[in-house]
């Protein structure tokens, strides 16, 4: 079966945005999106919700995005290649391709998406995350650690949410960042 893994930029303090929603601080190097795009090879759905859908569609709805750099394109067309699946009361519709809108994070709906996989579903996105966690969808937790400590913000996990883990794997990049995936056991 496919795995579900929760994959988020985090500060070295545990969040993803600082107090002001500002992430700019997570903006990869060459080395990490190269490192990042060879990942997403084997995954085939993102799982979103409203706010991560609407900052990632631009990979496929504006070009200047891909042409920031070789390895911007081909992140772009990775991400353009995999599946979608919005989770979002309030969104009235999805307007990239590959894409399927649903009304609410429940298991019957990660397990469609799984069954409907063909490799790896990625859950983006905190919010969405702590749900899915909270209701024990998740199979592996991968952070990109970065140098940087912001002192408040938005939480990478949630509140009072306990789990025992599996170090899978470990890498670092030539910016500071550390990428580290653990199984939920």
């Amino acid at each position: 079966m496919h795995r579900v893994i929760y994959s988020v930029a985090s500060s070295l303090d545990g969040y993803n945005t600082d107090a002001q929603g500002d992430f700019s601080w997570a903006f990869p190097s060459e080395e990490v999106i190269a490192a990042l795009t060879a990942d997403a090879r084997e995954v085939d759905t993102y799982l979103y919700g409203r706010r991560m859908y609407e900052a990632m569609a631009g990979w496929e709805t504006d070009p200047a995005t891909a042409a920031q750099s070789p390895e911007s394109a081909t992140w772009a067309a990775t991400w353009q290649a995999a599946r979608k699946v919005v989770f979002s009361a309030s969104l009235p519709e999805v307007w990239t391709e590959r894409t399927r809108l649903e009304r609410e994070l429940t298991p019957e709906a990660v397990e469609r998406a799984r069954a409907e996989a063909t490799g790896d579903l990625t859950i983006e996105g905190p919010t969405l995350a702590h749900s899915a966690l909270r209701l024990g969808l998740v199979d592996a937790v991968e952070l990109l650690l970065c140098p940087v400590i912001v002192g408040a913000g938005t939480p990478v996990l949630p509140d009072g949410f306990r789990a025992s883990l599996s170090l899978r794997r470990e890498r670092r990049f030539g910016n500071g960042m550390v990428q580290v995936t653990y199984d939920i056991r």
